[in-house]
């Protein structure tokens, strides 16, 4: 059974909701898996950059008979880290952010 979602402008004290210590849990672990996810996409990506600048050789080593180099494999690898990490970040948020909210909407309709 759906419940209907409680708007911001419903809220019966929003200084309440900012004080609530469920609704600071949300944004404390929100934000800091979000930071966490983010730094480790940055560090990819920058050793990704580093590595097609410092050893271009490496990079350029082809991989089988055909044109495919190691830095194309590499690239692609980079990119579905991004999705890999997109997709924990949704199942996370599906989860237990989605639960957090459900609390504080819960306890601010009271």
């Amino acid at each position: 059974m759906l419940q209907k979602p409680l708007l911001p402008s419903e809220a019966a004290d929003p200084q309440a909701m900012l004080r609530d210590p469920t609704f600071q849990a949300l944004v404390r672990e929100r934000s800091s898996f979000a930071w966490s996810l983010s730094i480790v996409m940055i560090v990819v990506y920058l050793a990704f950059i580093f590595a097609v600048a410092f050893a271009h050789d490496a990079m350029a080593t082809k991989i089988g008979a055909g044109p495919l180099t190691l830095g194309i494999v590499l690239g692609l690898a980079v990119i579905i880290f991004a999705f890999a990490l997109t997709g924990i970040y949704v199942a996370r948020a599906n989860t237990r952010f989605d639960d957090l909210t459900r609390t504080v909407v819960k306890e601010q309709a009271r």
